[in-house]
Formats: C-alpha cells, sequence, structure tokens
C-alpha cells in the first residue's frame, strides 16, 4: 500500500511525531510505501531519527533562505476557510495558504490511505480529501480536552471518514458515545513506543524517576509530597524528575520548604530519556488524567515498574496492577507514598514486576502497531467493498513513471555514482557506551559510519590536545552479540579499563582516527548509559579518580572527568537555619581493617575557608573555621558548621584535614576538598540545589565540590 501521513511540522519534537515516525517506520519495513506528508518545513533535517525509506515531503517552504520560500507569501496572513482561529492559532498554524497546498495535494495524490494527526489535518482531511483512499484521523489527546469549537469542528469532520483513532479505548468509548449516528469506524490504536538498545534496569539502585512536562496536570506536587514520607520511611532513596515547564519554580519551591532539596533532584530536560529511565528501579506517573501514557511505556521497555495514578484514559490499559507495575488512586498522595513504598519494601517484587513490564511493553513496538493498522486498512477496505461507490482514476505522482516505477537513473549520475565509489568514504561515528559492571566503559561505534581496516578510538582533554589516550577498536567480527545491546547494530568496540588509564580532571571528547590516511572525526553520541556508575564506587587507594559519559549539547560523546589525592564525598546534606550538616564517605586516605587510618585516630577536621575577596578594596580574608568531624564507622564521617562564624567572606569552600599534619607556610597546595562527583550526574551544580536559609546557601561549584555561600547561590 502507499500510505501517507498528515503532519504540521515534520522537523519538531513532539510526541505526535515521534509516534508518527515510529509507525511510519514500521510500516516501510513491512514493505509498504510510506511518506510523511509535512505542511510546514522548518528545518534543514529532521530532528528525530526516521527510517531510511520513508519520504518526507513538505508542502510550504517556511526556510527564508532556501530559493522560492514560502516565508512571505501573503496567503499566510490570511484566515483558514474551514480551521477554527483556536486550533490555527490566529494565522500561525493554519491559514488560506495551508488551505491552499493541502487541498492541491490532497486532491492530486495517488495514496491509498491517508492518516490525519492534529485536529486541523483532520478537518483539512474532511473538507479537502478523496473518496479514491482511506481517509483516516487520529487524536492523540483526549476528547473532552479540546475547546468547544475545535470540538464542533472535529465531530463534524469525523463524520466525512472511513475512520478516526483514538490511542486509548476508553477514550474511544467516549467518541462512541459523542457521536453515536456516525458511520465512521471509531477505534482504539495506542501509540507506538519502540523497545530501546540500551541495558535495562536491574532493580538494585536506590532510586525513582519520573519524566514528562511539568504543567499541572502531571500533578508533581502530589509526587513532591508524597515523597516527603517515603524519605522519612527510607532516607538513603533518591527521586529524580525529569523534564521543564511552568510548575518548575513552583515545585523547587514546595522541594525546599519540605526539606528534601537532597532528597529530590530536578534534572531538567533529557534526551534520550530512556537512559535516565534505566537507571532508576521503580517509575512514578501521578498525571490528573494521561491521553496514552508514553512515559509508562518507556519506563516498561527499560524493565522498571511504573506506579501510576489510575487516571483517565492510558495507566489502567498499559499497567496490570500488581503483576508489571501498581496503580494508585488519582490525586491520593497518601497512596502513592504506599505504592513507591510497598516497591521499595519488596526488592524481589519490583524486580519481578520490572521483568514483566519489559514483555507487557512489548505490545507497543512499532511492529505491532504496524499490524493494527494492516488489520485497520483490511476492514475499511472489506467495508468499502460491502457498499461500492465509483472511484476516480488516481493522479500520478511527478517523478514516477506510467507504471510506478522510479525512473532509471541517468548515464551521468550512474557514471557520478560510481566515482563516488571509488573515493573513500568519510567517517561518520556514532557510538553508544556504557559501564559495564567493573566499571570500565565500554564504547560501541556503529560499523555502518566506519570505513577502514585499523581504526582507533582516541580521548583528547578539551583545550589539552596534549593529553590523550588512544585504544585500538576491535572490528564487528571479533565482537559478538554479547558485547552489543539487545537488537543493536554491530559495532566496532573499544574499552577504557579503569585499572589501566586515568584521565586528568577536566572534560575528554572522543574522536575515530583511520591511520591509513589521519581521517579523523568526533564521536556522535547514540545513548550515554551511566547506570553502572550508580553502584560503583572508586578503586581504592590514591589517586582517586572517576569518570562519567555524556552527550553534549550539540550531540556528541564526551567523558567528564575528576582526579584527585584523595576525596571526601559528601553523600548527604542537611540545610538548617543556623548549619550545615554533611555526612560523607572518605576515598583515598590510608586504611586499616577497611577504615581510614585518619578517622580510627580521631585526626580529621573540617575546615570552611574562606574565599579571598577581589578588588582594590579587598582586606586581609577572615581566619579559616575549624569543626570536628565524628566518625560514623567504616569510611563514613559527619560534620557540621555553624552559620554563625562564617562572616567577612562571601564564599566559605569546604576541606578535610589532618590535624597531626604542620600547618602549611602558605596556601595548602593539595587541599582535601569536600565534594560531591560519585555517581552519574556529570554537572551537579545544576541539579544538586539547596535553599537558602539564614542568609546562608550550600551549593556544587562548577568543580563539583562543596561550598557555602552567604547570600544567595553565585552564578
Amino acid at each position: 500500500m502507499r500510505i501517507s501521513f498528515l503532519l504540521h511540522n515534520a522537523y519538531g519534537i513532539g510526541g505526535t511525531i515521534r509516534c508518527t515516525f515510529n509507525v511510519a517506520g514500521a510500516l516501510a519495513a513491512a514493505g509498504h510505501d510510506v511518506e510523511i506528508v509535512t505542511l510546514v518545513r522548518s528545518g534543514d533535517t529532521p530532528s528525530l531519527p526516521l527510517h531510511p525509506q520513508v519520504r518526507i515531503v513538505p508542502l510550504i517552504e517556511l526556510r527564508r533562505r532556501v530559493p522560492g520560500s514560502d516565508a512571505r507569501n501573503p496567503l499566510r496572513s490570511r484566515p483558514s476557510r474551514y480551521v477554527p482561529e483556536a486550533e490555527a492559532g490566529g494565522t500561525k498554524n493554519f491559514n488560506a495558504l495551508t488551505d491552499e497546498r493541502l487541498a492541491e495535494y490532497l486532491a492530486a495524490t495517488d495514496a491509498d490511505a491517508v492518516i490525519a494527526t492534529r485536529p486541523g489535518l483532520v478537518i483539512a482531511l474532511a473538507e479537502s480529501g478523496s473518496d479514491r483512499y482511506l481517509r483516516i484521523g487520529q487524536e492523540h489527546r483526549l476528547y473532552t480536552t479540546h475547546s468547544a469549537e475545535i470540538r464542533a469542528a472535529c465531530d463534524a469532520a469525523i463524520g466525512r471518514l472511513d475512520a478516526f483513532t483514538s490511542v486509548s479505548e476508553a477514550d474511544a468509548a467516549t467518541h462512541r458515545a459523542a457521536l453515536p449516528h456516525v458511520s465512521t469506524l471509531l477505534t482504539a490504536i495506542p501509540n507506538a513506543v519502540p523497545p530501546t538498545p540500551i541495558e535495562p534496569s536491574d532493580g538494585r539502585a536506590k532510586l525513582v524517576v519520573a519524566a514528562g512536562r511539568l504543567i499541572p496536570v502531571k500533578r508533581y506536587d502530589l509526587l513532591v509530597g508524597a515523597w516527603a514520607q517515603v524519605a522519612a520511611r527510607h532516607p538513603d532513596w533518591r527521586l529524580r524528575i525529569y523534564g521543564r515547564g511552568p510548575q518548575q519554580p513552583v515545585l523547587r519551591e514546595k522541594i525546599d520548604e519540605l526539606g528534601l532539596a537532597d532528597h529530590i533532584t530536578m534534572m531538567g530536560a533529557h534526551s534520550p530519556i530512556e537512559t535516565e529511565w534505566a537507571k532508576g528501579s521503580i517509575a512514578a506517573v501521578t498525571s490528573r488524567e494521561e491521553s496514552f501514557g508514553m512515559t509508562i511505556v518507556e519506563a516498561m521497555h527499560c524493565g522498571v515498574p511504573v506506579v501510576a495514578t489510575d487516571c483517565p484514559h492510558g495507566p489502567g490499559e498499559i499497567i496490570t496492577d500488581g503483576k508489571d507495575g501498581l496503580l494508585v488512586p488519582v490525586g491520593d498522595v497518601d497512596g502513592i507514598a504506599a505504592g513507591l513504598c510497598r516497591l521499595i519494601e519488596d526488592e524481589e517484587l519490583r524486580r519481578s514486576m520490572g521483568e514483566a513490564a519489559r514483555v507487557s511493553a512489548r505490545r507497543y513496538s512499532p511492529e505491532e502497531i504496524a499490524a493494527r493498522y494492516e488489520a485497520l486498512f483490511a476492514e475499511l477496505r472489506e467495508r468499502r467493498a460491502a457498499a461500492p461507490a465509483p472511484a476516480a482514476a488516481p493522479a500520478r505522482r511527478r517523478g514516477r513513471a506510467a507504471d510506478g516505477r522510479t525512473p532509471e537513473l541517468s548515464l551521468k549520475a550512474r557514471l557520478r555514482a560510481r566515482v563516488v565509489q571509488l573515493i573513500r568514504r568519510p567517517l561518520r561515528p556514532v557510538a553508544s557506551c556504557r559501564v559495564d559492571p567493573d566499571g570500565n566503559l565500554r564504547v560501541l561505534v556503529e560499523a555502518d559510519g566506519l570505513h577502514g581496516d585499523e581504526l582507533n578510538l582516541t580521548i583528547t582533554r578539551r583545550r589539552h590536545p596534549e593529553d590523550r589516550v588512544t585504544l585500538p577498536l576491535r572490528p564487528p567480527a571479533g565482537t559478538g552479540r554479547s558485547d552489543r545491546p539487545e537488537d543493536a547494530p554491530p559495532a566496532w568496540t573499544a574499552v577504557l579499563d579503569r585499572t589501566r588509564h586515568t584521565l586528568a580532571e577536566g572534560r575528554w571528547d572522543l574522536h575515530v582516527v583511520r591511520p591509513s590516511d589521519g581521517a579523523r572525526r568526533r564521536v556522535v553520541c547514540r545513548y550515554a548509559e551511566g547506570r553502572g556508575l550508580l553502584l560503583q564506587r572508586p578503586l581504592p587507594g590514591s589517586p582517586v579518580h572517576w569518570w562519567a559519559p555524556y552527550p553534549t549539547v550539540d550531540g556528541f560523546l564526551a567523558l567528564r572527568a575528576w582526579h584527585r589525592t584523595a576525596h571526601a564525598e559528601a553523600t548527604a546534606l542537611r540545610a538548617e537555619e543556623e548549619e550545615l550538616t554533611v555526612e560523607g564517605t572518605l576515598y583515598g586516605f590510608p586504611a586499616t581493617g577497611g577504615t581510614p587510618e585518619v578517622l580510627a585516630a580521631g585526626a580529621l577536621t573540617a575546615v570552611a575557608v574562606p574565599r579571598p575577596a577581589r578588588g582594590k578594596n579587598a582586606g586581609a580574608p577572615p581566619e579559616p573555621v575549624t569543626v570536628p568531624v565524628i566518625a560514623l564507622g567504616g569510611d563514613r564521617f559527619r560534620f557540621t558548621v555553624p552559620y554563625a562564624p562564617l562572616h567577612g567572606a562571601a564564599v566559605w569552600d569546604l576541606t578535610v584535614r589532618d590535624v597531626r599534619r604542620p600547618a602549611p607556610d602558605g596556601p595548602d597546595p593539595d587541599p582535601i576538598r569536600v565534594g560531591r562527583f560519585i555517581g552519574d550526574i556529570v554537572d551537579r551544580n545544576q541539579t544538586d540545589l539547596m535553599p537558602v536559609l539564614g542568609g546562608f546557601r550550600p551549593y556544587f561549584t562548577k568543580a563539583s565540590n562543596l561550598a557555602i555561600s552567604r547570600e544567595a547561590r553565585p552564578s
């Protein structure tokens, strides 16, 4: 079949675009001729991955620099004839030009089925579509969430289509109840959510993960309130909330009011999110309503059981309560806390639920959803056969021969292709990485982007090109599937062994190098899996070194490294009006019987060191403030810094020191800073935020060191 999906803008990153790309790719892989018709084109290439056999057909060109751009077309300022203003956004989303281009396309297409993915496109398909092809509309939200004028226009349009799909059976039932007289087939086909090739959760990390837009309907305020109960019973567990949105400052304030700043981390947006789901042992969804629940299926694909409110409409259709997740009452803080604590306190239950969740999530794979669309097409054809209607001869798409085949390449084009084959192809390395059980970093570079017999992976410290580690890349033939994520493409493999390599403190970039011709290309990041870091500890002895992989803002794979003679890791902070209490773990100190000798001897003190002021009028800095350190057993410690003595300097850096060491004549050349970098988070100064209490704020610097600011957190 020739299948056409109508999207408003295929160059964005929304959930509708992702779902459409997923099912379009699966249909193309099943042998169908699939295209995505994007009403507008705003970018050079799609932001999301798309199956190579799926064509993108733009109708309106909005890139101003492109010849023939429609950016200044006067029809864009005129309102649409049939799309309501609430959906049209004035004339921003739909206008007279979109009416014209959609009508032209729908009159000329030779598709067998056209699928519209949002209300304005559904209305256009009903207005300008033809009986020559199946006309199918989709609802990616809920029937009740649209404004009255959009709802009325959609209801009228639905009756002129062959089928209309909702993403949940509950919403399909709502449509059937609201539109009892239409002959249109009203059915449910859920969103396609592909399984992930990353390593699934093993349920051991003491971490709960939530992710989504920070908007009122998601009710993250309930999750924060519930976590106050969870933290009281299980203070060693942590909650991470991923996402951005208008509720962020409200949630931040609530977290601080409840004293949960060191128990709940607001992580910001993260893509791809699958690596973060896999770090958790439990996922939490506390929405007031969900049209489907893509985040639920994403977490389940990663082997994470979900505690979700049993809200309309999706969670109850996705989760089998007590088997692959838990459903709790909507809006019930106590119920949410009880569900989370049940899985926290039963390790075997959450592991078995995680395994069952992976199995359950398979029914939402793109292949399964594509099969449901194929069944829908067959049913609609049978319906039409039972009530035949005259059909016009299909118009032919430009660029196709009379028999529907693509015209043969010209001799000139074939010669040009042959010349290109003779030129050595460039490197286009795309890689994923993961931390193995021994703490080593395994980098897997996809074979499709590599060409050559002997290749190396180099890891180079940023702004220090002389600092470089070169690792051989092992070709796929010797890799074996056990070295690769499940269902991942063949990959070249390099291993950064932490027992053999230490990296200087800083950020490191990865490149693939082909020695035969000197080609060198930076590595694009597919997945940076840090789950293995959550339960790792630094190797014993000194120096202390640690690294964490991450994707850069421009999409490349990089490492953040720390390298210290010794380190005092701040594992827990308790900020109060008059003091800060720090609990932590020592690394790199000589130990006897598993306990650092300095703790056993009672010789460790904590020192708050004033940071020198800058400028002409800066006076002599005040004296450091020293407080005792309490040994908690093994390598654990605790100390409390009162705020009252911290005057005369804006910032105080926290260190620990052996009182038996003679005081240095000048500044300590190698101070043992208190900080936080053990784990998977690269920039603690962006995530681990503490409130201002008593005019002081503890914070982590860009180097991950702990300091106290006298007022607001410094930039």
